[in-house]
């Protein structure tokens, strides 16, 4: 249950960011437009990648030697460092939220909502990468729990920002609350960041 929690919490921080896809999913709940769908293509992609990132790196596992290892240790700090460093350098500007109410074509939302997923470089380096580095020393059953648990707060987060988009559209324009989630989200990667130092420690002093 605790990477049940822990896979929540990491991806609920990863995925917890304006973007393109974010403002996407608010514009068509705004427009109750393909609301439903959306959403879920969204969720969906997510889990495929989350777990195919935890089961390509339990493939790479037997590979690993300490020496790989460190490597992988090394990139995944380096990853939380930027991811924070981003996170400090957000400049809190506000974001333009289309509301053309020209209904767009089931065709149209379904190659928007693919492509503000897949041709987006960070969903690969945040689930594919991120999550399966993170977990690559997790026992097989503390992987399916944590990439579940990183699944549901995909699920939750869409379906909410979709179906509360009214809400959602207010608060997002707001300083002071992307203020508030900056400061739990680098809070939260500064102890995995610590977490992930430490491994790099010990697998230092195994190595030389």
């Amino acid at each position: 249950m605790n990477y049940l929690i822990l896979g929540f919490v990491t991806g609920l921080s990863l995925i917890l960011a304006i973007g393109a896809q974010n403002i996407f999913v608010i514009e068509q709940g705004l427009k109750k437009q393909y609301v439903f769908l959306v959403c879920l293509i969204c969720s969906l992609s997510d889990l495929i990648l989350i777990f195919l990132g935890i089961f390509l790196f339990e493939y790479l596992r037997s590979l690993f030697t300490n020496n790989v290892e460190l490597v992988f240790n090394i990139l995944l700090f380096i990853f939380l460092l930027y991811f924070i460093i981003t996170k400090l350098r957000f400049k809190y500007e506000n974001f333009d939220i289309s509301m053309d109410e020209n209904k767009i074509s089931l065709k149209n939302v379904v190659t928007k909502t693919l492509g503000f997923t897949y041709l987006n470089p960070h969903v690969y380096s945040d689930t594919v990468f991120f999550l399966g580095n993170f977990s690559k020393n997790f026992l097989i059953t503390q992987k399916y729990y944590f990439g579940i648990g990183a699944s549901i707060a995909s699920f939750l987060f869409f379906f909410s920002l979709g179906y509360l988009s009214k809400f959602s559209s207010k608060y997002l324009k707001s300083i002071k609350t992307w203020k508030i989630i900056n400061l739990f989200i680098i809070i939260f990667m500064s102890i995995l960041a610590f977490y992930v130092f430490l491994d790099i420690f010990n697998l230092k002093n195994r190595i030389f």
